[in-house]
């Protein structure tokens, strides 16, 4: 089978990293990966083809696209006619669509005349899918955004998948219409980092230049466009314990980390004992099951990660809008995480709850449905599943 799939990322790298998880668990079909945000350090499977258009990102306020005027307008005209064009030669059978119309409206110059292509025959049959995460940002007109969703569903899609547990969040906790969904919505659980059968551990520590028997705290910010702050507490904090001193530390500031920001996490890691900051590890899910104690932003990607590693870990969120506090705050009720408040972003305070974290025993497994991309890339494939 045919599918392309189309991802905007514009912030952090949350978006791609649950699109890549689903091409993924997609392997032996022919796949085509659509992509519109800034350039991330993540590659694909060879076979996989990719299109890349030229990059749109927004500000941490969700309130400005990366470019404006004469460029921004350029940009448009080119994205536009570079998705038509790609599916047009790759004639897909299926078109999964991450997280529009949920989101995204910034891009419906580009999304709206692909979709009518679709609808109106131009590719031959075609089923269209939505992907969504559990958990929607607040508008400030609610009852208009919902009735526009509702209006781009009924027009342009099949199928509407929920990268969520609705055990956990069903999707009508933000989008109050849920039940007026016109097309048919399917809960696939959460996208997490595919299972391995093991961890070579010992060759993980070496990568990261841990030496055997020591503890290993890791601090990541996604992305990197926000979250330096948390990064350089937690740095801070680990000056205030003797217990923390004796910890090798390792710092993965995000690829969008602004270079100023980078350059001073690295000089507040020199004056420890053993620490490190680097943008980016591909392997990262696999050091978190081996990490003693991680502390972190609270992005959909990181927290499936830890809970999917059992790690013990700290946890602070974006709050530009509700989405990851109010996912941190049920995992913290369910005693699978701790949740970080600006307060605590002290030295002594984060020192003595990351201390706490390092005696607490592994979190239970989550009993969160963690099989999101294998059921997702089902969904698309065979649509009775």
């Amino acid at each position: 089978m045919k599918i392309a799939l189309y991802c905007q990322h514009v912030l952090g790298m949350g978006h791609l990293m649950r699109t890549l998880e689903i091409v993924a668990a997609l392997e032996g079909h022919e796949r085509l990966c659509i992509l519109g945000g800034p350039d991330a350090p993540v590659g694909l499977p060879q076979d996989v083809a990719v299109v890349r258009l030229p990059a749109l990102s927004m500000d941490e306020e969700f309130s400005a696209l990366s470019l404006d005027g004469e460029a921004l307008e350029t940009a448009k005209k080119t994205r536009a006619a570079m998705l038509l064009d790609a599916l047009t030669a790759f004639a897909p059978d299926v078109f999964f669509v991450e997280l529009y119309p949920f989101g995204r409206k910034a891009f419906e110059f580009e999304l709206v005349p692909a979709l009518a292509a679709i609808r109106a025959g131009a590719y031959g049959p075609c089923r269209v899918v939505c992907g969504v995460r559990d958990i929607l940002v607040e508008k400030k007109d609610q009852a208009g955004y919902e009735a526009r969703v509702l209006d781009r569903l009924e027009r342009f899609f099949d199928a509407v998948c929920v990268h969520g547990d609705p055990a956990l969040f069903p999707l009508s906790a933000t989008f109050s219409r849920a039940a007026d969904i016109p097309v048919p919505v399917a809960y696939t659980g959460y996208v997490a980092p595919a299972p391995q059968a093991a961890v070579d551990g010992g060759a993980v520590r070496r990568a990261l230049g841990v030496k055997k028997g020591k503890g290993l705290l890791v601090a990541s910010a996604g992305g990197g466009k926000v979250g330096s702050e948390l990064l350089a507490a937690t740095l801070a904090a680990c000056r205030e314990r003797a217990r923390l001193t004796e910890l090798a530390v390792r710092v993965f500031a995000g690829p969008y980390c602004p270079d100023d920001a980078y350059r001073a996490l690295g000089d507040a890691a020199a004056s420890l004992p053993d620490a490190g900051v680097a943008r980016f590890a591909d392997n990262f899910a696999d050091i978190l099951k081996i990490a003693d104690v991680s502390v972190s932003l609270a992005g959909y990607n990181t927290v499936m990660a830890l809970l999917a590693a059992r790690a013990r870990a700290l946890v602070y969120p974006f709050d530009q809008n509700r989405e990851q506090r109010l996912r941190a705050g049920r995992l913290e009720e369910m005693g699978l995480l701790g949740l970080v408040a600006p307060e605590d972003l002290v030295p002594d305070r984060l020192a003595d709850r990351i201390v706490a974290a390092l005696d607490a025993p592994r979190p239970p497994r989550a009993a969160v449905d963690l099989d999101g991309a294998r059921r997702t890339a089902a969904l698309l494939v065979t649509p009775s599943v």
